[in-house]
């Protein structure tokens, strides 16, 4: 065995036992879905400044979101209900009265000129007098800024200067020069003098009173990135001073009128059923790759097994909040981690039925060093969007980006360590380099014998594939406009209901019921004891009435506690935020495809994003199916999709075009399509296995989301081909970019001068 192959077992033995470890020590945070959690109604409530109306209610609960998003609670659920309340829900809270009492504050930050002890000197009227934080009454001068003004607000541990726990601040541009201002005339007062000092205001409450360093001198001040608030904090209060001051006063107070513990909106039959269905899909794909790649195959099954325990405690490890679609995302990652391992086979196999004479061991090696590019760039795209999602978005969509990332990184340790040193190893041994039927790579395939027995010159004419790709949006965009797209409750508001039973009724019985009576989109969860929640899109008063009826037939006597029209929980700034994260990352994935390849291949590979967006928005709104968050979900997956498969194409027609310059580069894009159709084809299959499984077996909970899923896999897997490939071989006609250079052979490094007892001869 050699030292890289040695080096590449031990690292993953060592990331494997930390990971199992993880998982049998730590419980994983599930969210609203599957555990349930804390649920509180806050009253908004007027103040001097604003009133507490609709507009000022939905500025409230965005600041709230930045707020809860801060604490680490991911997936929460936050609706306006009424006029003038917010309906707060947030999953597997640890200290739900701590969370009450940070989401209920104001955060209403000033800082003052102290103007010295007891009574104010001046001011107007303006000024105010508050105990320092030894109890000290000072008198303070009117606000010279706002916490609006703050741009970014982190604790610290300052152990330099022995402060403890502090909390620094940076300062908007207009805000640092109010600052500098204030502190420059602070210091215009001897030291020891109270009225050197600045107070910071928390809520009415002096936090900290800092006097002004012997160092600044009169009137220079000091400027907005050197600020620090210190007051012998714990590094809890320092971390909850500063989320509260990042995210910002809230635009009038609220009072929590309402705290209770609501039930999981999923039964225990739907997670079990779900569960069920996932297992069984990946078991289908671990077979599957098993028979196209025999013993290599079935190696590659045990690193995605090896890669589901590595990404699931890095999910649990960093606290991500679970939930099904989640679980289902995270499940459906490990179908589409097969790809880096197909993607390498595939080149081995070339390699091998190429070059005859090769060895199986140097065919693997070349195998790995011709996919390299190809596994790299295209999760590097993908890792490019998880972070601008993550930073840029909020809520699920930040959510997602954490859980896109983690997959990314998991499923390229997967293929390229722990599946490498598997293969490697087997490959060593005379009995797997002998038999062809046993390494699945000296065989060829089905799908590449037929494509090299019919050689069809898919490219020959680009025009006819982008004119089929224009007829389908075409008729996706028709349906968007006949048909209008079915928004679900989380983008358009509705109503919530709550009863009360006479006899208990589950949650399974109470949306069984519901979706024989006609609202199978109802999200139910308990809300104690015989209490049943229903939250649905627009409800009238008849359908109200067959809403409490069938719920009547499972529970008896039904008496309606709570009826008010709520908002979205998807908010305008959420989605505006989504969607300009989702633009920037767009324009990211754009930039690099086009330095890294030629901006013919990036514009194509966005355009078949775009394409692939289109309709399987347009099929949802043909099929009259809710367009929600889970449907979100498997949008932000299928965008992810399209760009790997795109990238993959056009890393293969960059390869053979540095071959050969001088040949057409239609023919050259032909070969490039025909050769990875073996990739694309067994990647997709890997992933349907386990979608059809959750699309059938998963429950109505899973449906929706399998469902754009598997049509954004389909079409994905069409457009990358046959609308990326037609569409930068137009580009290119205007394009005056020579062809690639060729790249270099690597050079040959230590060991090169080794024989390997299997080859025969032939080098890479």
């Amino acid at each position: 065995m050699t030292r890289a192959t040695t080096v590449r077992a031990v690292l993953a033995a060592a990331v494997l036992l930390v990971s199992v470890l993880i998982t049998l020590t730590m419980s994983p945070r599930l969210g609203l879905d599957l555990q349930g959690g804390t649920r509180m109604v806050l009253q908004a409530e007027d103040s001097d400044t604003a009133k507490a109306d609709r507009e000022s209610t939905d500025r409230t609960l965005e600041v709230l979101r930045r707020r809860i998003d801060s604490l680490g609670v991911t997936e929460p659920t936050l609706t306006r209900s009424g006029e003038d309340r917010i309906i707060v829900e947030l999953p597997d809270v640890q200290d739900p009265r701590k969370a009450a009492e940070v989401i209920g504050k104001t955060a209403q930050l000033t800082f003052h000129a102290v103007q010295g002890p007891g009574e104010p000197a001046g001011g107007g009227g303006k000024g105010l007098t508050l105990p320092d934080e030894q109890g000290r009454e000072l008198a303070l001068g009117p606000a010279a800024l706002s916490g609006a003004g703050v741009k970014e607000a982190s604790a610290s541990f300052d152990a330099q200067q022995g402060a403890g726990w502090t909390v620094s601040l940076d300062f908007h541009k207009d805000a640092g020069r109010d600052w500098t201002r204030l502190t420059g005339e602070a210091a215009c007062h001897p030291v020891q003098d109270e009225r050197r000092r600045v107070a910071i205001v928390l809520d009415k409450r002096v936090i900290s009173s800092p006097q002004v360093s012997p160092t600044v001198a009169c009137d220079t001040g000091l400027p907005s990135g050197s600020t620090q608030i210190t007051g012998s904090f714990s590094a809890d209060e320092a971390r909850e001073l500063a989320l509260l001051i990042e995210g910002g006063a809230l635009p009038v107070p609220v009072e929590i009128v309402e705290q209770r513990t609501v039930g999981p909106t999923l039964g225990a039959a739907a997670i079990d059923a779900s569960a069920r269905a996932a297992l069984i899909g990946a078991a289908a794909t671990a077979l599957f790759i098993t028979v196209v790649y025999r013993l290599f195959g079935a190696l590659a099954a045990v690193a995605l097994g090896a890669y589901g325990v590595i990404s699931y405690a890095a999910l649990v490890g960093l606290g991500v909040t679970l939930t099904l679609p989640g679980l289902a995302g995270f499940v459906l990652a490990i179908g589409m981690a097969v790809d880096a391992n197909v993607l390498v086979f595939e080149r081995a196999r070339e390699e091998y039925a190429g070059r005859p004479g090769k060895s199986l061991r140097s065919s693997l090696t070349a195998g790995f060093k011709g996919a390299w590019s190809a596994v790299a760039d295209s999760n590097v795209t993908t890792l490019i969007a998880a972070g601008l999602l993550f930073f840029l978005g909020s809520g699920p969509v930040k959510g997602f980006g954490v859980t896109l990332a983690i997959g990314v990184l998991a499923s390229m340790f997967s293929a390229l360590v722990i599946a490498r040193a598997l293969t490697e190893i087997a490959a060593r041994s005379r009995f797997v380099a002998d038999f062809r039927g046993v390494n699945g790579i000296a065989i060829p395939g089905r799908v590449r014998t037929w494509l090299t027995r019919r050689d069809p010159q898919l490219m020959r004419s680009p025009r006819r594939w982008l004119t089929v790709s224009a007829v389908l949006i075409a008729v996706a965009v028709a349906g968007i406009v006949v048909r209008g797209v079915n928004f679900g409750v989380e983008f358009t508001g509705g109503r919530l209901v709550e009863y009360s039973t006479s006899r208990p009724v589950d949650v399974e019985t109470a949306r069984s019921a519901l979706a024989g009576a006609g609202f199978g989109d109802a999200e139910v969860t308990t809300a104690g004891a015989g209490d049943i929640s229903v939250r649905t899109g627009d409800l009238d008063n008849d359908d109200e009435h067959a809403l409490r009826a069938a719920l009547a037939a499972e529970g008896g006597e039904t008496t309606k506690v709570r009826d008010e029209l709520i908002g979205p929980s998807l908010g305008d700034e959420l989605r505006r935020n989504a969607l300009i994260a989702l633009a920037i990352a767009v324009l990211v994935q754009l930039g690099y495809l086009a330095i890294r390849f030629r901006w013919t291949f990036a514009v194509a590979s966005v355009g078949a994003l775009v394409h692939d967006v289109i309709i399987l928005i347009g099929t949802f709104a043909w099929l009259g199916r809710t367009v929600d968050g889970i449907f979100l979900a498997a949008l932000l997956t299928v965008i992810g999709y399209s760009v790997n498969d795109s990238v993959v194409v056009f890393d293969r027609v960059r390869e053979l075009w540095a071959k050969a310059r001088r040949k057409p580069l239609a023919e050259v894009a032909n070969r490039a399509v025909l050769q990875t159709v073996p990739r694309t084809v067994n990647t997709g299959m890997g992933a349907l296995f386990i979608l059809t499984a959750l699309a059938v077996l998963g429950g109505d909970s899973l449906e929706d989301f399998a469902l754009a899923l598997l049509i954004g896999i389909v079409v994905g897997t069409y457009s990358s081909v046959m609308t990326a490939v037609p569409a930068a071989l137009l580009l290119e006609r205007t394009s005056k970019v020579p062809p690639p250079g060729r790249t270099r052979a690597p050079r040959a490094g230590r060991g090169a001068g080794r024989r390997d007892p299997h080859d025969n001869g032939a080098r890479v």
